[in-house]
């Protein structure tokens, strides 16, 4: 799965006020976003393998543990990686935040404000002599 490098990608449930914090923080720093609506976008294995890959977390990580479906549907249950990755896969409102993903690196953004953790300055881009570190 390839990102492009100037490209925001903002996986999120758009229904939650998280998720609509997160996209009003990411559309004031970045203009090109490609928001993902996990609640009606269907996302395969391979790319939430990716993403796992780029956050640097299990699947299980991932999920919500207070949200009413995840006794249902996870709590108790001895899952495969790919067991995992369907779990995400088919009930991506069990997402515990929006996930962002900028020039190869993912935050799980658990307030919105961890969007920027992601450096957004285009690497091209020189910073100006006071305010380079």
């Amino acid at each position: 799965m390839q990102f492009h490098p100037n490209e925001l990608f903002l996986l999120y449930n758009p229904k939650s006020n998280t998720g609509k914090q997160t996209k009003a923080i990411a559309c004031s720093i970045n203009s090109h976003i490609n928001e993902v609506d996990t609640l009606h976008e269907k996302l395969g294995p391979t790319y939430w393998k990716e993403v796992m890959n780029l956050l640097g977390m299990a699947p299980q990580d991932l999920l919500d543990e207070s949200h009413p479906e995840y006794k249902q549907k996870v709590a108790n249950n001895t899952f495969t990686m790919n067991g995992w990755l369907d779990v995400v896969m088919h009930n991506p409102q069990l997402l515990k935040a929006p996930i962002a993903i900028y020039n190869g690196k993912a935050v799980l953004c658990c307030t919105p404000t961890d969007l920027f953790k992601l450096s957004m300055r285009d690497k091209s881009e020189k910073a100006l002599p006071h305010l380079r570190k």
